[in-house]
């Protein structure tokens, strides 16, 4: 017996080995393959921020020169002193930052409404609302314009530039699935209070939701500071541009200026790159919010 008890132990041993094998084996080829992808991100980026110092002669070439010998702050200096890219700055920090507590206000708001309030109809308009996110972008771009543009003569003002992009379903959808996993029980009790409504959804709702408006205020702010399209398609002039806009139209002597264009794309990716470091768990737990409902 116990000569059968050691030949069992050792070959349940030997698989245990065995599957561990397995899955460092798994681990190391996951790593590589994630190493390779981080290698293949960030080589742009790194070309992005060489080629800003590096002088004008040298950023025109392409050349790779992935350690330079020189570096200089010539082409930061250029950028900032032949363009407006201050106002450019200001238009996308002032257009994000209405944009986003736009849709922090009214999208929660109406996901509390979908969540927590019964309403006739409530599920055939937030059904309705949702088979909108079917239609492509591309499909409603030319109503909007004319809309916009045409019939209410917002071109080049920030009202044309935020209008579409005041609420999004997409927002809605996000606080609605995230209001539908806190426990209705508060809100009775609220009600019972004597609380209306409006003073639930204020002191409530709100406080208990700040981890879900903290997803939507950043992937909302992170979004609109990358727009691109709706912005150059609805702005003439340079002192209405946002800073991705400026970019796109960015020339120095009738020609790219690759430098400057380097250095201004450092400047407009560096709010995102400081906001997603210091708000990572926010980013997150943004993939997550609403999966599990409780």
């Amino acid at each position: 017996m116990a000569e059968i008890r050691t030949a069992d132990t050792q070959m349940s041993t030997a698989a245990l080995q065995k599957r561990e094998s397995k899955r460092t084996v798994w681990r190391v080829i996951s790593y590589v393959i994630l190493s390779f992808w981080v290698l293949v991100t960030i080589i742009p980026m790194y070309w992005m921020v060489v080629t800003s110092f590096r002088d004008i002669g040298f950023s025109a070439t392409f050349t790779p020169e992935w350690f330079p010998s020189s570096f200089s702050i010539a082409t930061y200096i250029r950028f900032f002193t032949k363009t407006d890219a201050v106002q450019w700055l200001i238009n996308s920090l002032f257009v994000s930052g209405v944009i986003t507590l736009s849709n922090v206000l009214f999208a929660s708001l109406a996901g509390y409404a979908f969540a927590k309030l019964r309403f006739p109809g409530r599920n055939m308009i937030f059904w309705v609302l949702l088979a909108t996110m079917m239609i492509p972008a591309q499909a409603t771009l030319i109503p909007i314009y004319i809309m916009v543009v045409n019939v209410f003569n917002l071109a080049d003002t920030y009202i044309a530039v935020m209008l579409p992009f005041l609420v999004t379903v997409g927002n809605i959808f996000l606080m609605k699935q995230y209001m539908s996993t806190l426990p209705s029980t508060l809100i009775d009790a609220a009600r019972i209070d004597g609380c209306s409504e409006f003073k639930i959804f204020r002191k409530v709702i709100m406080p208990i939701s700040k981890p879900g408006v903290a997803v939507l205020a950043i992937f909302t702010f992170v979004s609109t500071w990358n727009e691109f399209f709706w912005p150059f398609l609805v702005t003439n002039s340079s002192g209405m541009r946002t800073i991705q806009v400026g970019l796109a139209t960015f020339k120095f002597a009738e020609t790219v200026d690759y430098g400057g264009l380097m250095a201004g794309s450092v400047i407009a990716a560096l709010p995102m790159i400081v906001l997603f470091f210091s708000l990572q768990r926010y980013f997150l737990q943004g993939i997550t919010i609403g999966a599990v409902k409780g």
